[in-house]
């Protein structure tokens, strides 16, 4: 593949699932992608494409092959948020497997597992949310790009 620059005409693939193509929408200054349907904000004078539906100020350069991504101080997250994640995850856990700890149940009892069963459960309910709200803050479509791959494998095989 040549090195093309950024133009208004071309067909470019999408810096955000990596699976679909990005071209400009008729009557407007703006770029979305044929998969994950987001919505671009080009600058063809600086070869660049900002993300526009998204309050995180995603931004990429085009090299001539591949976009590139645009380093930002918006997209490191804050250790404020990372302490906040690992608490929100950690302290649940520990206060469920304290209190096991203290309140053990019977032993040689039917339900003798459930309170390390909770604990765990606990563990993974916290995490997954802290995993899902990561995924939602840099818009990733997990389900867009794991759909796209299962088709490009029934394709290929």
């Amino acid at each position: 593949m040549p090195h093309s620059p950024f133009q208004e005409t071309g067909m470019y693939p999408c810096p955000v699932c990596h699976c679909g193509e990005i071209q400009t929408l008729p009557l407007m200054e703006a770029m979305s992608c044929s998969v994950c349907q987001h919505i671009f904000t080009p600058d063809f004078e600086q070869q660049s494409l900002k993300l526009a539906d998204s309050q995180v100020g995603l931004q990429w350069y085009w090299n001539g092959r591949r976009w590139q991504g645009k380093p930002a101080s918006l997209l490191t997250i804050n250790w404020e948020y990372s302490l906040a994640a690992i608490a929100f995850v950690t302290l649940p856990t520990v206060v469920m497997g304290f209190a096991a700890y203290l309140f053990p149940p019977l032993p040689g009892s039917a339900f003798a597992w459930f309170p390390l069963a909770w604990t765990v459960l606990t563990f993974i309910a916290h995490l997954s949310c802290v995993v899902y709200l990561t995924i939602e803050y840099y818009q990733f479509p997990l389900g867009l790009y794991l759909r796209t791959v299962g088709q490009r494998m029934l394709r290929s095989s």
